[in-house]
């Protein structure tokens, strides 16, 4: 079996879209979250929190031929991965059109605009609205798809839409791709674009949070007043590398993917199983042959709902024993189909700077969560060599990625 290696890296977020930016405001503790004025319409949303992403560079040659089949998450997407493309050194590469470079790419659903284009036929019998790429736009793999035509990708496509994990599976996926000798290359990662109606999916759960009037003190992962998720936006890609390949051609490698672990819980759609994401941390481990001594820091999923939270802090504890913990999201709010993937990039960033970010707005841990280490208040300085990035999904869908860094 091949071994894989990450050699470029990119992201988007409310925060920034390069790392220097990001650990920069990391630094501040500066929050990503907003009040969303325009959400006030919606007279019965609790929540009118957002992490939206306010700008991002898009190159002059996205001109309107290029991104007319582009919603907002497949753009994100497109230019993240020619980001990444670039920072790996295969932009160019005549690599990308030989079919041994494919894509895993995920998000929970396409542009929000192509659904409302579609929801005034439905609701008002009006098609004006309709064109040609409405349904392009709308579609859950219109992220993936989009990169196979802006690249000219000729190997495997694997969209990945499955919630919360859309952005983890799609990285996991393309590792085995890699490892299994089907591609050489994969493009991974996952994107989001946020919309009230994001909102809403968790509102009527009652799992977002209210604290409209502070949004720079939500979310609030694992602490005791915590009062639910707040959504947000971005999107990030990884360029998977079979190692030997890339150590040939002399890239850049920031980490290694170690191991992948998926189940399913087959319980319940919405409630957390603390049993079955141990089971898939563990299934991580076997696959990476490592014990659970090795892992050096956790990156959590970490939403700030009230049974998450406990069971995912509670399943972490019981494989992995007291580990340093954070979450990202305390920071973006959950970025659902981006956030694997962001976590993961944002993670190795850490592990090559050796400086672990706190969980932002943790005051008072819950005790109801698991016996971790949990990073608060201050940067963590670390010489961690392998860490573990942990994702849960509605549907009971679970993924755990393991990571090594790159010393050389």
């Amino acid at each position: 079996m091949k071994r894989v290696v990450v050699t470029g890296m990119s992201g988007i977020t409310s925060l920034g879209e390069t790392a220097d930016e990001i650990f920069a405001q990391f630094a501040a503790g500066k929050s990503g979250i907003r009040y969303m004025p325009d959400w006030e319409k919606y007279t019965d949303l609790r929540t009118k929190l957002g992490g939206p992403v306010e700008q991002f560079t898009i190159p002059k040659h996205f001109n309107r031929k290029v991104t007319r089949g582009m919603g907002r998450v497949a753009l994100m997407s497109v230019v993240c991965a020619e980001t990444a493309l670039t920072d790996a050194g295969l932009l160019n590469s005549e690599l990308l059109k030989s079919g041994d470079v494919g894509v895993a790419f995920g998000s929970s659903a396409g542009s929000v605009n192509a659904v409302r284009e579609f929801g005034s036929m439905l609701i008002d019998n009006d098609m004006t609205q309709l064109n040609a790429t409405t349904y392009i736009r709308m579609m859950s793999h219109t992220s993936a798809v989009n990169m196979t035509v802006y690249f000219g990708l000729k190997g495997l496509t694997l969209p990945t839409s499955s919630a919360c994990t859309s952005g983890s599976m799609a990285i996991g996926q393309a590792f085995e791709a890699i490892k299994y000798g089907k591609q050489t290359v994969m493009l991974a990662g996952g994107a989001e674009e946020l919309s009230a109606a994001g909102a809403a999916v968790f509102d009527v759960l009652l799992a977002t949070s209210g604290m409209n009037d502070t949004p720079e003190k939500s979310p609030r992962p694992f602490d005791a007043k915590r009062d639910g998720l707040v959504i947000g936006e971005g999107a990030s890609c990884l360029i998977l590398e079979e190692r030997e390949h890339a150590l040939a051609r002399g890239a850049t490698i920031y980490a290694e993917v170690l191991g992948y672990g998926s189940n399913t819980d087959g319980q319940h759609v919405t409630r957390p199983d603390q049993a079955m994401m141990a089971r898939c941390m563990q299934l991580a481990l076997k696959d990476a042959n490592l014990s659970a001594e090795q892992i050096d820091y956790v990156n959590a999923h970490g939403t700030s709902t009230d049974q998450g939270d406990v069971a995912e802090t509670q399943a972490t504890a019981q494989v992995l024993g007291k580990k340093p913990i954070s979450s990202l999201k305390s920071y973006f709010g959950h970025t659902l189909g981006a956030c694997g993937a962001i976590e993961a990039w944002l993670g190795i960033e850490m592990m090559q700077r050796k400086q672990f970010i706190p969980t932002l707005n943790l005051d008072q841990i819950d005790p109801l969560c698991g016996d971790l280490d949990y990073i608060v208040n201050t940067t963590r300085t670390l010489d961690a060599n392998i860490i573990m990035s942990n994702n849960f999904a509605f549907g009971g869908i679970n993924t755990s990625l393991i990571f090594k860094r790159s010393n050389g």
